[in-house]
């Protein structure tokens, strides 16, 4: 069962905000990064993939975020504008910042690696003057990513884009993307992490994400514990995730539903997160019970992590439906569901 409920008048089914990146996937796969020579750029940064995602699944997208004026920050922004997300409210940096660059490595298709360069990076250096409330209550889901709490301005613009969603109803989804980047320290994590989910809808990360946050506030970390404290905050759903162990989601009526990867032959180890993201997102925004919503997510996981790129190869409604139906004929039609 899915007891949200959103403002089908709202423009935006979803507003992201945050971390817009490049990435640098290597073409030499399966070698350590520092033999690598040639590389794939793409669109990166998991808000930004999440938004990717959902305009894929035909979802009205819009975000706030700050790009550096240069190539780089052309390249993202025409990106956003050929998926049709609205980038009237992604500003370019004006002091020089740069856009953050990821470099993965692909070991083997379960050893990956990720070497970020966040230094004076252009999103972190969002203000408060760039994030309109205006832009925000016309959506029906205010989407926060954690990295973009790490430091100011972005900090503060963010608990300013939380203020103004909780003024006009709209739907918080944080998300936890933790990047140990630019964070000062993991109280510092704890303290920022917990005060946005403590005001959130919707709150998704891994469990040692989870354990990050809670590091200030409680010891005897479990999921079930996890789940009852954030429900008890006001958060309708907590979706815990374990990578290939599954992942849970916890709702307010006391239900939790679980789901297991499907079977797939991977590529790479990062990447499926933003697909399970977008996805189990889309499946709230039309309604879907919650075990639905979950398996539409890994099923779009499990084809994140098969491809080499994430936001390039985010796929379409057509295409999940499509997956799930060949693995349901091939593995049985429980082979997700827990």
């Amino acid at each position: 069962m899915n007891s949200m409920m959103f403002d089908h008048s709202r423009k935006f089914d979803i507003v992201c905000s945050g971390r817009i990146a490049v990435d640098f996937n290597p073409v030499d796969l399966n070698q350590p990064l520092e033999d690598c020579t040639t590389f794939k750029k793409y669109l990166g940064g998991s808000p930004a993939n999440i938004a990717v995602g959902m305009a894929r699944f035909g979802k009205k997208v819009g975000f706030i975020g700050k790009v550096s004026k240069d190539q780089m920050g052309t390249f993202v922004t025409k990106f956003f504008e050929k998926e049709g997300i609205d980038t009237t409210q992604v500003c370019q940096a004006g002091q020089g910042e740069f856009i953050g660059l990821t470099y993965t490595e692909i070991l083997s298709p379960t050893e990956s690696s990720i070497l970020m360069n966040r230094n004076f990076a252009a999103d972190l250096s969002l203000t408060t003057d760039e994030v309109s409330e205006d832009y925000i209550k016309q959506a029906k889901i205010f989407l926060i990513s954690g990295t973009a709490l790490a430091a100011s301005p972005s900090r503060e613009a963010m608990l300013l884009g939380l203020r103004y969603a909780k003024k006009n109803n709209v739907k918080v989804a944080f998300v936890l993307d933790y990047r140990g980047y630019t964070w000062k320290s993991k109280e510092e994590v704890s303290l920022y992490y917990s005060f946005i989910a403590e005001n959130s809808d919707i709150l998704i990360g891994s469990r040692s994400e989870f354990d990050l946050m809670e590091a200030t506030l409680f010891n005897d970390k479990n999921d079930k514990k996890s789940a009852q404290f954030w429900l008890d905050k006001g958060n309708q759903i907590v979706v815990i995730t374990h990578g290939k162990d599954g992942s849970t989601a916890y709702t307010q009526n006391g239900e939790s539903f679980s789901i297991k990867p499907f079977p797939i032959k991977s590529l790479k180890g990062f990447g499926g997160g933003d697909g399970y993201t977008s996805a189990f997102l889309y499946g709230l925004t039309e309604g879907w019970d919650i075990i639905d919503c979950l398996e539409f997510g890994s099923a779009s996981a499990a084809m994140l992590i098969a491809s080499h790129a994430c936001s390039q190869d985010m796929p379409d409604t057509t295409a999940v439906k499509a997956f799930i139906k060949k693995e349901k004929e091939e593995y049985g039609e429980m082979i997700a569901r827990v």
